[in-house]
């Protein structure tokens, strides 16, 4: 067993909360492989603690997070009552197996299914949402009996090898192996339309006639879902059109399709609402979730499922499992963040700040600065599309390009980053993605900040055929 050093070190780490920054660098640099990341020149910022919307590196620096971490703090940095309830577990039952009930697990089971649109009323728990999706494809697959699935080009939805294949964006080119039984299509995106739409009711009608010829081309009897981001998180925070899911809904009746939504990271309050799914009314036949269940304070996941999928194994074992399904911790944080979220009315609150905060702030920045070509979104769920000409919608940087050391995004976040604020890029554009619980002050500070920072892309930008200053 390890002892304690005076001061709180270990024996095994001589870390204390006096080690210096450049220690804690060089051990993670030595020992911690980083994902997404080449490793050879990372350069992490030290975090020594977080409350609220904000966190602080090891020099006492502090950041207003604009990015939730990974779109995962709804709830913020360290809420205290997730933080009792975890504690509180951890003192009574560390972890049991996921085949023992356990009232944490029952419980935060029963929330989601009476908070989840429709009739899904099972829930298999996960580690994350990449696991998530993938179980959510094998029940669908199994339940069929068909092979394939649908998903859209401009979509993530994890890492691991069959949901990477799933994924639309440039992340999967390097492992993708066009094998996973995955055939990709388009979905809405008014701003670069694939189909040349000029209007709403346009880019919806022909993104479903597409769709439909999709599955017609691909054998309606060899699909077993379509599977969507309800709102894609990380490839744009791309809006659904008014009648498109609903449209889905029905072309998945049709043919005889499961239909499978992935609110990994739109769901638990992200868009103004539990599930991003409830602003169109769809239900879906087996929904994903993760992130914002409990905040990410302990990794959860899962699939909820109808009872007509779930019937599929009543006889019938489902061939799949984690040793950490359900955990007890994860669980326990799960039903303390969600009845937080009921009690707090952070719902509501989140649809306000898009409502009356985010939404008018961001398109007041949009319209000083000609690198913003489109500002969308819902709740605390928003993005700034950032364009080299406003009249050609040329993006500031190229679509999976590897381009240069660094780019003009580049610039901006470390502009941001020099005046505190931690944002969220991708691509050509920068997320705009508080905690759900974030202040009218709070959010009204990020935007100033990104306001300024934004002057450093206005001068890429090409305004009446010149470039801006």
């Amino acid at each position: 067993m390890g002892g304690q050093r005076p001061g709180g070190a270990s024996r095994e780490t001589g870390f204390d909360s006096c080690t210096p920054e450049s220690a804690v660098r060089a051990a993670d640099r030595a020992h911690v492989f980083q994902s997404w990341a080449a490793q050879r020149d990372r350069d992490p910022v030290v975090v020594a603690g977080a409350a609220g919307s904000y966190f602080w590196d090891s020099t006492g620096r502090r950041y207003l997070d604009f990015a939730s971490q990974m779109v995962n703090l709804n709830l913020g940095h360290g809420h205290p009552r997730v933080v009792a309830a975890i504690q509180e577990q951890a003192a009574r039952l560390c972890m049991i197996a996921p085949h023992f009930a356990n009232d944490q697990r029952a419980e935060a089971a029963r929330l989601i299914a009476e908070l989840a649109p429709g009739a899904l009323t099972k829930v298999f728990f996960t580690n994350g949402g990449t696991d998530a999706n993938e179980h959510a494809v094998r029940m669908a697959r199994l339940a069929t009996g068909r092979p394939k699935v649908l998903s859209a080009y401009r979509s993530y939805h994890g890492a691991t090898h069959l949901s990477m294949h799933l994924t639309g964006d440039p992340r999967r080119w390097p492992t993708d192996t066009g094998t996973a039984g995955v055939v990709h299509f388009f979905g809405p995106y008014l701003y670069r339309s694939a189909f040349h739409a000029t209007t709403e009711d346009e880019e919806c009608r022909r993104a479903l006639e597409h769709l439909e010829q999709v599955i017609r081309l691909t054998g309606p009897g060899t699909v077993a879902a379509v599977l969507l981001e309800t709102v894609p998180g990380t490839a744009g925070i791309l809006i659904p059109p008014p009648g498109y899911l609903s449209g889905v809904r029905q072309l998945c009746d049709d043919f005889g399709i499961l239909l499978i939504l992935d609110e990994v990271m739109c769901g638990f309050a992200r868009t103004g609402a539990w599930f991003a799914a409830d602003h169109w009314l769809v239900t879906p036949d087996l929904l994903t979730f993760a992130k914002g269940v409990n905040s990410g304070y302990v990794p959860l996941g899962g699939v909820v499922l109808t009872e007509q999928v779930a019937a599929v194994f009543d006889e019938r074992p489902y061939p799949g499992g984690l040793t950490y399904s359900g955990h007890p911790l994860a669980c326990a944080a799960a039903v303390a963040a969600i009845e937080a979220m009921r009690e707090e009315k952070v719902v509501e609150h989140a649809a306000w700040l898009g409502e009356q905060v985010l939404g008018p702030g961001l398109r007041r920045l949009a319209g000083r600065h000609p690198c913003v070509g489109e500002v969308r979104g819902l709740g605390a769920f928003w993005a700034m599309e950032l364009v080299r000409d406003p009249g050609t919608r040329e993006m500031l940087v190229p679509y999976g390009g590897s381009g240069p050391a660094s780019t003009p995004v580049d610039e901006v976040v470390a502009a941001c980053r020099e005046r505190g604020l931690w944002p969220f890029s991708v691509a050509n554009r920068i997320h705009v993605l508080p905690p759900c619980t974030a202040t009218r002050e709070e959010a009204e500070d990020g935007l100033a900040i990104l306001d300024e920072a934004l002057e450093v892309a206005d001068r890429y930008a090409t305004v009446d055929g010149h470039r801006d200053g």
